[in-house]
């Protein structure tokens, strides 16, 4: 029986040279990863196709780590990043921040209110708080936005595919939400996900539910990684649910606090785990507080 060592030892060596047929690369011989796993590289398609049989097995154990190292990867921050002006993280959770039409910005509530105290002590026309650019009516939004879909930018075909959704239009709400997720819009996998749970314009699809909250999870969602967490509970996968809401209660997700909370009592979590969730999560929601977030948050109808 072959050990880790000669395991390494052998996926060290086929990455040298073609897993089916030996050759070696060399200048004039460029060899290709698997697609699914980083243990053996081949010369050609066909060298691939004829090996496939002994190394299915092995790949498929190989990409199911590979995808957990990933999955389970703590992101530095939230999927939403900071806002551009205080450069203090933005909440998921309260989602207390505006999408600026203008230039695709998102502005966190304090950043705004601020601005819209400063407009209206200087008796200035409102304008955008990141570029300045004028505030517009709804149809001159509509077809700002619509410069920013020809230009693809996200953010902005996701805004369509809202747009789109609010309309009852879901076969075009869905080709909106693909595209932006193409382009990397976190959010709109997390409206896929939301239409393949419900079956909006789609048939009902719980892997391809899961598949965008991991999307979602992996890119900084706290929440997706939250519903991961009661996903992986359900089906009575304890380790993996703790790693999920370790990983949502330190971005801020109260939930997933919530969450470990009872698996603590439970004895599903240890000691160690939940106090430093905890610290975790303290530090998360203090980041994210400011005087002018807190101003904003007392005065919601400033105007």
């Amino acid at each position: 029986m072959m050990s880790d060592t000669d395991d390494l030892k052998e996926a060290a060596t086929a990455v040298k040279c073609c897993a089916s047929c030996g050759v070696a690369e060399v200048d004039e011989i460029k060899l290709k990863k698997c697609d699914d796993c980083d243990l053996v590289r081949y010369c050609s398609d066909k060298c691939k196709e004829d090996h496939r049989a002994d190394h299915e097995a092995k790949c498929k154990e190989r990409a199911a780590v590979l995808h957990d190292e990933l999955l389970f990867r703590q992101p530095e921050s939230t999927h939403l990043g900071d806002c551009p002006i205080c450069c203090l993280p933005l909440n998921p959770m309260t989602r207390e921040f505006v999408l600026m039409g203008c230039c695709s910005k998102l502005i966190c509530n304090g950043c705004s209110h601020a601005s819209d105290i400063h407009e209206f002590e200087e008796r200035l026309e409102p304008t955008c708080p990141f570029c300045r650019h004028p505030v517009t009516n709804e149809e001159d939004a509509d077809i700002s936005n619509m410069k920013r879909v020809a230009a693809n930018d996200p953010l902005a075909i996701r805004k369509l595919g809202v747009k789109h959704h609010y309309n009852e239009d879901y076969a075009a709400a869905i080709r909106c939400y693909r595209r932006a997720a193409e382009l990397g819009d976190v959010d709109s996998h997390i409206a896929q996900a939301h239409m393949y749970q419900e079956g909006l314009g789609v048939r009902r699809d719980k892997k391809k539910v899961l598949h965008h909250w991991e999307k979602a999870a992996i890119a900084g969602d706290p929440h997706s990684r939250h519903l991961l967490g009661v996903h992986e509970e359900s089906e009575r996968r304890f380790g993996r649910a703790v790693k999920h809401f370790i990983i949502a209660a330190n971005l801020g997700n109260d939930d997933s606090i919530q969450a470990l909370k009872t698996l603590y009592k439970d004895g599903k979590v240890s000691k160690e785990d939940f106090a430093a969730a905890l610290r975790g999560h303290h530090a998360a929601i203090n980041a994210m507080k400011s005087p002018q977030r807190d101003a904003a948050a007392r005065s919601p109808d400033f105007w």
